[in-house]
């Protein structure tokens, strides 16, 4: 029995030690990434793999005839011999595919794949859907209804409806828009934890110029305080001149499932100030909390 410890001596510390480690490790992982820790400082973080992924969030979903490697170092800000590797390795790996033509990259379907598996956990997307539609076609117009989630410093669309009508936003499934100056991004910012809504306004006031800083900060804070007042964001002209749209904050019920929000929205000669403010915003709530109420 030499050189075993006995039971109920250092065993079970050493357990608890471990099971603390890991638990540790679970949560830092769960946690949006800082500039901090997109670095070396940490031992977990595998820079490669961190800029593997870079390179494959540069791409949009406007980006149809593809990508050559000046265009992902200017978009990822990596040196252009690390692009070079790095589409290599994901082009053997079948994440890009490469067009002789045009030198250009484009994604491959394995991420395609990646992309139905995040779909397919998250229950609340097919149950809104349904909701989002109804909601569309009542307000007709050619209002776009969607649903998204924060990816880094933008907000991504993971699901859309939209009404019937002569012109309607382009925005779909995929699509991509500003964290910081979206109707949807600062109903985010407004509805999520005040950890994760400080790492984002640290990171806004590293990133915009000061000109435009106050303006951005400002907008946030607004949507706070009329997120707190009436339960929804009204963005009028904001993110784009011509666009009005109303947001509203969502925490599902799933507890796997990430803070996400509701976003209505069109073309300002269709929806007026009035009525995004009197009569969609407050159906976008009542759509969050029938959502919501379902169980997911």
């Amino acid at each position: 029995m030499t050189g075993h410890a006995p039971i109920g001596s250092c065993a079970g510390p050493i357990t608890r030690r471990r099971a603390t480690r890991n638990e540790q490790l679970r949560k830092r992982a769960s946690e949006p990434a800082t500039d901090l820790d997109r670095g070396d400082s940490d031992r977990q973080f595998v820079t490669a793999l961190h800029r593997g992924l870079e390179i494959l969030r540069a791409f949009r979903p406007s980006d149809k005839a593809g990508l050559g490697n000046s265009e992902l170092a200017d978009r990822t800000g990596l040196p252009n011999s690390t692009v070079s590797r790095l589409t290599f390795t994901l082009l053997k790996s079948g994440y890009l595919v490469y067009d002789d033509g045009t030198g250009r990259y484009r994604m491959g379907v394995p991420v395609l794949s990646l992309g139905y598996a995040c779909l397919a956990g998250m229950q609340v997307r097919e149950t809104a859907q349904v909701y989002m539609q109804k909601l569309a076609d009542d307000c007709g117009d050619g209002v776009l209804v969607a649903l998204g989630g924060r990816d880094d410093m933008a907000i991504t669309y993971i699901a859309a409806a939209r009404s019937e009508g002569v012109i309607s936003l382009q925005l779909n499934v995929g699509s991509r828009i500003s964290l910081a100056r979206s109707a949807m991004g600062r109903a985010y910012i407004a509805g999520t934890t005040e950890t994760e809504r400080a790492e984002i306004i640290e990171r806004i006031r590293d990133r915009y110029p000061a000109d435009r800083l106050n303006e951005v900060l400002e907008g946030i804070h607004d949507a706070q305080e009329q997120i707190a007042a009436k339960g929804f964001y009204a963005n009028i002209g904001g993110w784009q001149k011509d666009v009005h749209a109303v947001s509203v904050p969502y925490a599902s019920q799933q507890p796997n499932t990430p803070m996400l929000a509701f976003n209505l929205g069109g073309y300002a000669f269709s929806l007026t100030k009035e009525r995004m403010e009197n009569e969609l915003g407050p159906k976008l709530v009542d759509l969050a909390r029938m959502v919501s109420r379902v169980g997911y």
